[in-house]
């Protein structure tokens, strides 16, 4: 079965490669459905993190191993527990880029109506993500949200915020980033905050509610700074530590939270914001490659992250 995995080169850094011999899996049995992969999304956060040994990253002696949350695959077995699915079903599933998939049907998947294109589905996992901290943040019609960082996820926060009710600033030292999103129309304001720049983000404040999505070392205290009174900061995955002048936050009762996984609630009330276009992947998928350009990809996402937003692998 063709498989992308994650192994080590001779020198000891990783790469991720497509590779033709990973064991299949078994089934499907019970309420089990076995589907094929038609296209995969890379999830840059989590992937590259495994690339470059971040906080969550397997061990070297784990590898060669799998990582991914993003496939997008149709049915093509199922067991004879299954209730709710069929042959013949598009799912997005959050599995990894294997060619063949066996889940649970009660897993963490979504069945995807025929007006989604499949290959924006492939990056589902990711807008869960922000759909998940958009939720987590709580946000009510008119409060002032800030987003730091003009990725995939932060693109994705900020229409969801708008289509909560949020008035949304995004926040990104990358012009072409902000540019799409004013394209989109996803902010009120996106705004460069480069070097001095970050007195701009602070005019604009202050916020009720501010995601972090970049998670540049040595951020913390600015954005404290920039919360209102009882305001709230999220942090999402790929940190080692967070660290802010307790006073700061003591000063401003703010709360600070941490993300959860999505669940599959969220996958369904993605899956709705799409198909009504109150949320555009369309314009977010940065390139759609055959899944044997594997490791040019991975490469570029280990070395130069910046240039992928989003990207997805066609298996078919």
């Amino acid at each position: 079965m063709r498989a992308i995995v994650t192994r080590l080169l001779p020198d000891r850094r990783r790469e991720k490669v497509l590779v033709s011999d990973w064991p299949e899996p078994a089934g499907p049995v019970g309420n089990q459905v076995k589907t094929r992969t038609l296209y995969s999304g890379i999830t840059n956060g989590t992937e590259r993190n495994d690339l470059v040994r971040g906080n969550y990253a397997h061990r070297d002696e784990q590898l060669p191993a799998g990582w991914g949350y993003q496939n997008v695959g149709r049915v093509i077995e199922a067991g004879p527990d299954v209730k709710t699915l069929r042959v013949g079903d598009l799912l997005y599933l959050s599995q990894d880029h294997t060619e063949y998939c066996v889940v649970p049907e009660d897993s963490l998947l979504v069945r995807l109506p025929p007006e989604i294109d499949p290959r924006q589905a492939a990056l589902f996992g990711m807008a869960s993500v922000a759909t998940r901290s958009c939720r987590n943040a709580d946000l009510r019609l008119g409060q002032t949200f800030l987003v730091v960082g003009a990725g995939f996820i932060g693109q994705m926060a900020a229409q969801i915020g708008t289509a909560m009710g949020a008035r949304v600033t995004l926040c990104d030292i990358d012009e072409h980033r902000l540019d799409l999103a004013r394209q989109i129309g996803a902010a009120e304001a996106a705004i460069n905050s480069g070097g001095a720049s970050w007195e701009k983000v602070k005019a604009a404040g202050p916020y009720h509610t501010v995601l972090d999505v970049a998670g540049v070392v040595g951020m913390e205290d600015k954005l404290l700074d920039v919360v209102e009174w009882g305001g709230t900061v999220l942090f999402i995955a790929g940190r080692f530590k967070v660290e802010y002048t307790f006073n700061l936050g003591q000063s401003k009762a703010i709360t600070i939270k941490q993300n959860s996984h999505f669940t599959r609630d969220d996958l369904e009330n993605l899956c709705r914001l799409v198909r009504r276009r109150l949320a555009q992947i369309g314009p977010l998928v940065q390139d759609v490659v055959p899944v044997a350009e594997a490791k040019r990809v991975y490469d570029t996402l280990r070395d130069e992250p910046s240039r992928l937003l989003g990207t997805v692998f066609d298996w078919q």
